[in-house]
């Protein structure tokens, strides 16, 4: 069912893209909307992996590194049936993580140092296997595909807003004259950010069910994201604020604002998907005392990049 629906959200998405570049320009603007969509997600599909991970600062680690999180995602992958992905820790208080890849052969899944910290190894892995199960069901493609497009629609928006429409479709321009193309031009993007969210939020679910299946048990996962939702809106991630078209990335919201379960918010309410993870636990017999589990404690760190001999302890 969420597969289903995230395509008629993407048919959406890129029927959107069109009729924008059709009421702005008229059937030349649809045609360069058109190519403008190709080239965009053309350069994503072979480029978004690299420029994410680069924004925010992500280290490459090993089994010397970072052998208990690599343990962690190699001991995944094999429950998962995927090729084993490039490991990076990002240096941020904020406990979250994200995968990105265009494919399972190209994926990398990234974690950041609060979430090292603040998790117990169970939380951890059920953190991974989420991200893995994004890489597993290709989101990270259409997410990043998703997000080029209602990018561009934006530029698209622009573009009409700039130029206004001041000519009708035989000249080339605006089938609706420069009020249409101007109310097209506000209204478009808005529409195009509630398809992306709402395509997010369907991922984001899919994605706890399948990563509950893959680390085992619901319930660690259950209790990392309740960690993690509280640490999130406490810890500020000034990346993801420079950044904000990468939030629907991530397994938590890093932006600060609330988790409604809304169609402006980029992931579900997390009381739902806390709930539906124990209905999961229960259904299967499954339990977890999170309190003999604590979360390793933090070592101080010495010079050099996180990762590479700066902490020691269960994650290298």
């Amino acid at each position: 069912m969420s597969t289903a629906r995230t395509a008629l959200l993407l048919a959406a998405m890129t029927g959107l893209f069109l009729a924008v570049g059709y009421l702005l320009g008229g059937r030349g603007g649809m045609t360069i909307a058109f190519l403008m969509a190709l080239a965009m997600n053309a350069f994503a599909y072979w480029n978004s992996d690299r420029m994410v991970l680069s924004m925010y600062g992500a280290q490459e680690v090993d089994r010397t590194s970072a052998p208990g999180l690599v343990a962690i995602i190699e001991r995944l992958t094999l429950r998962a049936g995927l090729p084993m992905p490039k490991v990076y820790i990002i240096e941020s208080a904020q406990p979250n993580a994200f995968a990105t890849g265009r494919d399972p052969d190209h994926a990398a899944v990234a974690a950041t140092t609060g979430l090292l910290v603040r998790l117990a190894p169970e939380e951890v892995e059920g953190v991974m296997a989420h991200e893995l199960a994004h890489v597993k069901n290709r989101d990270t493609l259409i997410m990043t595909i998703t997000a080029t497009v209602a990018g561009a629609i934006g530029m698209l928006a622009n573009f009409g807003l700039f130029f206004g429409g001041s000519h009708r479709d035989e000249e080339g321009g605006s089938p609706l004259g420069p009020v249409g193309a101007i109310l097209a031009a506000i209204v478009a993007p808005i529409a195009a950010m509630l398809v992306q969210m709402a395509i997010s939020r369907t991922r984001e679910y899919a994605a706890d069910a399948e990563g509950a299946a893959i680390c085992g048990n619901p319930l660690w996962l259950a209790s990392a994201l309740d960690r993690l939702e509280r640490a999130a809106h406490a810890v500020p991630n000034p990346a993801a604020e420079r950044n904000p078209a990468t939030a629907h990335l991530f397994i938590v919201n890093p932006l600060a604002g609330s988790g409604m379960d809304n169609l402006f918010s980029t992931h579900p309410a997390m009381d739902n998907r806390i709930a539906r993870l124990r209905e999961m636990a229960a259904a299967g017999g499954m339990t977890w005392d999170r309190r003999a589990h604590a979360a390793p404690a933090p070592a101080r760190p010495a010079s050099g990049p996180w990762g590479s001999g700066r902490r020691k302890g269960p994650w290298g």
